[in-house]
């Protein structure tokens, strides 16, 4: 047997084994913690599968069973579940592709990186190189679903911000037409979904608790802990103050609309003035030799006529 064919076989025995202890442990694991949740409930009791439901295909339930492994052997302090609730995804349905996602990405991984190994150049081979592809498959299959899930909260949260000052303005005309806190949320919700579509979602959820019996303040902290977006939590702190001690809302809320846009209006400065002296590189780098051959050309053009007609002669 040759070097070459050696060396590929033992690659792709390292590789299977690789997988196949991946899948052993994440199943291992996740029976273990169904167990124990088996044991602290009832001796007894049967553990309800959130995966299984009627039409679902079995594949995509493995998927999804396996995603949730991954994600409980990767984010040991709850993070994905925060994440999730701030990029929006809160109905089963979008869970639970996004745990098809995280259980699919592994093999999609792999056989992209056994493609590559056996399509690729015959200096790519080697024991070397196959526990580097191994390394890098294990951390993209780890690190791709973070970087989704980070970067789908982070717009979102971005969007909520924006949406902050129009919130304030409708929330003072509607305190100033005599409507409560919960009846502002309510008319917002019905109302305003179109023009506030994020806060009108949490805002949905937040009068759903209220009519449920929830206390005001604390659905109100328990919102701007979830989001944890500056801008908002500054209102939702005015919004709380108010309804336990009582006062005028309006000032209070037009103050911080205030200091809102004065806090705007200094990182646009500060955009700008970045902006400006990137403008600048990009302006030497690309705009200030064409400029230099424009005005310098001609000179520098006539100059070498004459040397030569000086040579010539």
């Amino acid at each position: 047997m040759s070097p070459a064919l050696l060396s590929g076989v033992v690659a792709l025995a390292v590789l299977i084994g690789a997988a196949a202890l991946f899948a052993v442990g994440a199943l291992l694991l996740r029976s273990r913690q169904q167990s124990a949740l088996e044991k602290r409930i009832s001796p007894t009791a049967e553990v309800r599968d959130e995966f299984v439901a009627e039409g679902e295909k079995p594949l995509l339930q493995n998927l999804a069973r396996r995603g949730k492994s991954i994600e409980k052997m990767v984010d040991t302090e709850g993070e994905s579940a925060r994440l999730l609730l701030q990029a929006g995804w809160r109905s089963s349905e979008a869970r639970m592709l996004w745990y098809i996602f995280q259980g699919a990405l592994p093999l999609l991984v792999c056989g992209l990186l056994l493609a590559a190994w056996f399509f690729g150049p015959q200096r790519l081979h080697g024991p070397l190189f196959a526990l580097m592809y191994l390394f890098v498959g294990a951390a993209l299959s780890f690190l791709i679903p973070r970087w989704v899930l980070r970067g789908a909260a982070e717009r979102r949260l971005a969007r909520v911000k924006n949406e902050v000052p129009l919130f304030i303005h409708l929330l003072v005309l509607l305190f100033e037409a005599g409507l409560s806190s919960r009846q502002a949320f309510a008319s917002m919700v019905r109302d305003g979904r179109g023009v506030l579509p994020e806060l009108g979602r949490e805002f949905d959820l937040v009068l759903r608790q209220l009519e449920a019996g929830a206390d005001t303040g604390e659905v109100l902290k328990n919102l701007g802990d979830m989001l944890d977006v500056g801008d908002l939590n500054t209102v939702l702190a005015v919004l709380r103050q108010v309804d336990r001690y009582g006062g005028e809302v309006r000032e209070p809320l037009l103050e911080t609309l205030k200091v809102l846009e004065e806090r705007r209006t200094l990182d646009l400065r500060e955009k700008v003035n970045l902006m400006s002296g990137r403008m600048t590189i990009v302006m030497v780098m690309f705009f200030f030799p064409a400029l230099l051959l424009f005005v310098a050309g001609p000179a520098f053009v006539s100059i070498i006529k004459v040397l030569g007609q000086i040579n010539g002669h």
